[in-house]
């Protein structure tokens, strides 16, 4: 048995998820190339080097959430600034973070749960694990306040659960999701 073999049973045997024996099985007849992926995914950055391909992408597959994101506040951030401050760095920073990288204006879906050019397709937002494997993120309180901060222009102090009551979008989603769940399967059509 060489290095790369027991490496290969020990890892494969630690790990719960069947998405990474789907990944690693045709690398482990290419020994580096079982250390290459290893490298790749324990880069940081690597999974955040996803393209943002915009939160219409995201309406398909989450219309309610979609629509109270347009609803929110974050959907308008950049229109809240003045010209110049929409022409300064650090209010652009908050108010559209990715509009320089990406050409993307306001707080987006990407903006908070990362670029969706790998997790965007269905059948990996099927597998929850997959889709945070390749790159989606779930907002923490931490990360928000990367804006939401001390320093921030804000006349009132952040509170993160009740700013999360604010900008809920996910509870609409969820019971569109348990309606459809206890639907009765639709009755097949008689010719």
């Amino acid at each position: 048995m060489t290095l790369d073999d027991g490496v290969w049973k020990a890892f494969n045997h630690q790990m719960p998820c069947s998405v990474w024996g789907a990944l690693l099985v045709p690398l482990t007849m290419r020994p580096s190339g079982f250390w290459i992926l290893l490298f790749l995914l324990a880069t940081p950055g690597f999974a955040w080097a996803a393209d943002f391909i915009g939160p219409e992408s995201c309406k398909g597959c989450h219309p309610e959430a979609y629509n109270a994101w347009q609803q929110s506040k974050h959907a308008r951030a950049a229109d809240s600034l003045s010209e110049s401050q929409k022409k300064d760095a650090r209010c652009l920073s908050c108010h559209s973070p990715d509009q320089a990288t990406q050409a993307t204006a306001h707080i987006t879906c990407e903006t908070c749960h990362g670029g969706g050019q790998y997790y965007a397709p269905e059948y990996v937002m099927k597998d929850a694990e997959l889709a945070r494997l390749v790159g989606l993120v779930d907002p923490s309180e931490k990360m928000c306040r990367t804006c939401h901060d001390a320093s921030s222009p804000s006349l009132r102090p952040f509170n993160f659960v009740e700013s999360l009551k604010a900008i809920d979008h996910w509870t609409p989603e969820r019971a569109r999701r348990a309606t459809r769940a206890e639907a009765p399967p639709p009755k097949p059509v008689k010719k």
